[in-house]
């Protein structure tokens, strides 16, 4: 009975992922046909103050997918610049924020992967 009950639960989830992912549209990469999305409102990405006293400076390297509406989708740190005083964080929050004129394929707007790279600098 235990290994029913233990089953059952994991179809169900097996099941919800394969729905969710049915539901999930193309994200397409800019070439062959697919414009780069453009940039209509950039939100800068804020400085914690635990990375400030530390004086920690460089570059969030972040894989991003613009939806075909134009506002940010997935985000995924790829160039890790702090995740310890929350500058990672910073970066995929501030990048959340960003908005979009879409990409395009066949003259309709597509979800598109880009890169960005968002830079912390003390001054």
């Amino acid at each position: 009975m235990s290994f029913r009950a233990t089953f059952a639960v994991i179809t169900i989830a097996l099941t919800l992922t394969s729905a969710s992912r049915a539901q999930e549209p193309t994200v397409y990469t800019p070439g062959d046909g697919v414009s780069l999305p453009t940039v209509t409102k950039q939100v800068r990405a804020q400085y914690t103050q635990e990375a400030m006293q530390n004086r920690i400076e460089g570059t969030v390297g972040l894989s991003v997918v613009v939806l075909a509406n134009g506002t940010v989708g997935e985000v995924k740190v790829t160039e890790s610049l702090d995740s310890i005083y929350g500058l990672d964080a910073e970066a995929v929050k501030a990048m959340k924020q960003w908005e979009f004129k879409a990409g395009m394929k066949d003259g309709k707007a597509v979800a598109v992967r880009v890169a960005v790279r968002m830079k912390f600098t003390l001054q």
